[in-house]
């Protein structure tokens, strides 16, 4: 089919772009029913190429961190008319991707589209091509009360549409069975997750607080603690540090805070789990076996925590902390669980590594962070591409949560963070302005394909990804796209 302008215009120089591509990572079927052009307003300044993926560096006013953000993308007036449509009926099964003749761009860089999509229940969704940044990513219904809602991300660059099942961010795993071990599942994690404060670039990894990450979908915290005072038996005192240093500059902040927001979300959230990585790090003078007593004897409990040495189901985890332990156990801890020890043991972590099983089985993490140049990110891009694979490709058997050896269901770990202190260039927010859009776009566009659009065979989940910077200036792409893999565990 050809394009019919709904006015005269003007004739222009055609614009070379890539046809649209559609990826259905949802478990519904569509149909692409209705393509819109639309003229760029005459005050847009943005430029379509990168324009949803790009960050812009902002330096705060007291010039500690530089914040990133995605340019902004105005919105389509609602007055505004197209200048092209046509009608089609391209049908995208889920989970496949459908290559189509649609032309992303017609005369200008920086026209817009929209594409109105339909159910196989008859509701119809749109999405605008670039999302205004400050709106939300999902599908614009337009009947009241829809049956389904969807999620889609725009790849400017390459003409790339995906699009998801729309889940509630604070209450995803809700819709997925209690049988599914944790390993199956695309869970969004946060590096040196409390460290939103203002702090020296080196120090900050996060650009919102803990409470917002749980609220937009994060299911896994990775927390170091230092131990203040580990002779007195009274107290629970843990401070929060990123390696040496306190993770504030306006004073101590202490675990326990982070533990209250922790409960209060689960108990608000029932059908959530929250897995908590916990470390020790800093220069007090405790060790790990007094930091392993503390949490027994002042933090733990059956009914709020699972510290069993294995990786559970969600079911037997929905509303309680799963403890993901990288410190050693004092003695009366490892005769824990049958003298099977206390908490997932991720204790022996293989340093800067690409690829690494802990012996326990229980977790295979990939935490290559130690990036010198600006060019060695690429290869840490390419490191957590390679380990999103490994994990996609597993697939568990349902009721076998137990299973030993060869049958384990292990927790990928994905550390997307890295960073280099003496180099500006390798500060953590430098990191992750170009490995989070990275990711995105392998999520979208690659994970678990083939050449040709062939789907591999698998689970399709991600893993734990772990991220640095995410949810700055509302951009929750990458959690989302997280989130939206696990559409092949719903049934």
């Amino acid at each position: 089919m050809s394009f019919f302008p709904i006015f005269q215009r003007k004739p222009q120089t055609a614009i070379m772009a890539p046809n649209v591509t559609i990826r259905n990572v949802s478990n519904n079927p569509l149909t692409l029913v209705l393509v819109e052009h639309f003229d760029p307003a005459p005050d847009e300044g943005f430029q379509m190429q990168n324009v949803t993926m790009s960050l812009a560096s902002v330096t705060n006013s007291i010039g500690l961190t530089n914040s990133t953000t995605r340019k902004e993308v105005p919105k389509i007036d609602a007055d505004a008319k197209p200048f092209a449509t046509r009608d089609v009926s391209i049908k995208i099964p889920p989970f496949t991707v459908v290559p189509t003749d649609i032309k992303a761009v017609i005369n200008k860089p920086n026209e817009r589209l929209r594409l109105t999509f339909q159910t196989d229940l008859g509701g119809k969704h749109q999405m605008y091509c670039p999302v205004p940044t400050k709106e939300t990513a999902s599908l614009v219904a337009l009947a009241p009360n829809p049956k389904m809602r969807f999620t889609g991300i725009y790849l400017p660059d390459s003409s790339y549409v995906a699009l998801f099942n729309t889940s509630n961010l604070e209450a995803w795993m809700k819709e997925l069975p209690d049988e599914t071990p944790l390993g199956a599942l695309s869970i969004p994690g946060t590096h040196n997750s409390p460290t939103h404060h203002n702090a020296p670039p080196s120090v900050r990894c996060q650009a919102v607080s803990p409470k917002e990450q749980l609220e937009n979908g994060v299911r896994f915290f990775d927390i170091r603690v230092q131990v203040p005072e580990p002779y007195d038996p009274n107290s629970d005192k843990l401070h929060l540090v990123h390696a040496a240093f306190p993770i504030a500059l306006s004073g101590t902040k202490y675990f326990r805070d982070l533990y209250n927001t922790i409960l209060q979300f689960l108990k608000d959230h029932p059908s959530e789990t929250l897995i908590l990585s916990l470390k020790r790090e800093g220069t007090g003078k405790g060790t790990d076996e007094q930091l392993s007593r503390i949490l027994k004897n002042h933090y733990t409990n059956l009914r709020e925590w699972f510290t069993e040495p294995r990786v559970p189901s969600l079911g037997e985890v929905r509303g309680r902390i799963v403890l993901l332990r990288r410190f050693v156990l004092e003695e009366p801890l490892r005769k824990e669980w049958d003298g099977r020890g206390w908490g997932i043991d991720a204790q022996i972590w293989a340093d800067n590594t690409p690829n690494a099983m802990c012996p326990s089985g229980d977790v295979c993490v990939q935490d290559f962070y130690e990036v010198l140049e600006k060019p060695t990110i690429e290869k840490k891009i390419q490191y957590a591409r390679d380990h999103l694979e490994r994990s996609g490709c597993c697939k568990f058997e349902r009721g076998n949560v137990q299973a030993q050896g060869d049958k384990k269901n292990p927790l990928y770990v994905n550390f997307l963070s890295a960073s280099n202190f003496w180099k500006v260039g390798t500060w953590p927010e430098k990191i992750a302005a170009e490995v989070n859009p990275a990711v995105t776009a392998h999520l979208c566009q690659n994970h678990m394909l083939e050449d040709q659009g062939r789907v591999k065979d698998g689970d399709w989940s991600t893993g734990i990804v772990v991220t640095d910077w995410v949810g700055q200036g509302g951009d929750w792409d990458i959690a989302r796209a997280i989130v939206g893999m696990n559409s092949k565990l719903v049934r």
